[in-house]
Order: C-alpha cells, then sequence, then structure tokens
C-alpha cells in the first residue's frame, strides 16, 4: 500500500533550523501535488504548504511565508521542507500528504479528503523559547 513517511523533526531552540523531509512508497509521486501540515496539541491541522507536481508553484501559510521553504526531488520520491527562523509557536506534529491533484488545489490549507488521500504518521517539531 501507499506509504509516506515523515522523518527530520526534533527539538530545536527559537531561531533555529530545521530540514523535514516526506518519503513515498508505492505512489506515483510525481504526478501529485504534495502539502505540508501540522497539528498542534488542542488545535486543528492547519495546511503549511503545498507544491505542485513539478515543483513549479509552491504556496504557504501567512504565518510561515518567509521562513519556510518547500521542495521535491521527483526522481527520489521525496517532500521536503526547510523550516528557518522557528518560533515557540511552529511546535507541532508536521505531517505530509498526497493530494489527488496534480496542482495544489482550491483551499488547498484544508485537510480534507477530497483533497488528500494519503498522509503520513507524522513527526514532531518542539521549538524552545
Amino acid at each position: 500500500q501507499v506509504q509516506l513517511v515523515e522523518s527530520g523533526g526534533g527539538l530545536v531552540q527559537a531561531g533555529g533550523s530545521l530540514r523535514l523531509s516526506c518519503t513515498a512508497s508505492r505512489l506515483r509521486f510525481g504526478a501529485r501535488a504534495m502539502a505540508w501540515f501540522r497539528q498542534a496539541p488542542g488545535k486543528e491541522r492547519e495546511g503549511v504548504s503545498c507544491i505542485r507536481w513539478d515543483g513549479g508553484r509552491t504556496t504557504y501559510a501567512d504565518s510561515v511565508n518567509g521562513r519556510f521553504t518547500v521542495s521535491r526531488d521527483n526522481a527520489k520520491n521525496t517532500l521536503y521542507l526547510q523550516m528557518n527562523s522557528l518560533s515557540p509557536e511552529d511546535t507541532a506534529m508536521y505531517y505530509c500528504a498526497a493530494s489527488v491533484y496534480v496542482s495544489c488545489p482550491g483551499s488547498w490549507h484544508q485537510a480534507a479528503p477530497d483533497k488528500y488521500n494519503y498522509w503520513g504518521q507524522g513527526t514532531q517539531v518542539t521549538v524552545s523559547s
């Protein structure tokens, strides 16, 4: 079955950086838009970033724009999220998701099953102040 496996999370001090990865298997990775979401305790899952199938277009949540960069390597079936200038507000479980579309869907930030049909198990990011 399809698997999405995130890695790269951890504990970092405020102002630091982390790079998350998401490797896909048994998925036509290069034919799907991919997204990063996060969920903090007691909060809803929120979209962080989305990237088109070819990496030619990206979009970000306002809260991370200018600090986070999404990229992908279709030859390696891998999605990345470079996170810089981290703050405690970025603390959350981070998930990658495969869209049912080749381009980021409208309202891409919504974790809806009609938009994303495969999810990873998540990687924890904790930012200390």
